[in-house]
């Protein structure tokens, strides 16, 4: 059984950094993709970025150049570097992983906040 546990996030003045992570702390499954979605208040939860064991990536057009998906595929481990933060990145990450799709698998974190905040 797939269990994702996120780490890190928290708080930081725009222009900031923050990362973080998501390991698989269940069952041994392999995991094809994984990445981060986020949902702000009042928003939908958009994608933010993603890694296929096979190297295919996905970032968001409004992250690219400030967010970077780091993956360990043998740990089944993802990181996400964010630099560059603005307000409008203060959202709950959450991790998502599947073992043949990219995108909306079927494995979920809980979430971590993160804050862009002066």
């Amino acid at each position: 059984q797939v269990q994702l546990v996120e780490s890190g996030g928290g708080s930081v003045q725009p222009g900031g950094s923050l990362s973080v992570s998501c390991r698989n702390s269940g069952g041994a499954v392999p995991l094809y993709g994984m990445g981060w979605y986020r949902q702000a208040p009042g928003k939908e939860r958009e994608a933010v970025a993603a890694k296929g064991t096979d190297g295919t990536l996905y970032i968001a057009d409004d992250v690219k150049g400030r967010f970077t998906i780091f993956r360990d595929n043998a740990k089944n481990v993802v990181f996400l570097a964010m630099n560059s933060l603005k307000s409008e990145d203060t959202a709950v990450y959450y991790c998502n992983a599947d073992p043949v799709r990219m995108f909306n698998g079927r494995y979920w974190g809980q979430g971590i906040q993160v804050t862009v905040s002066s």
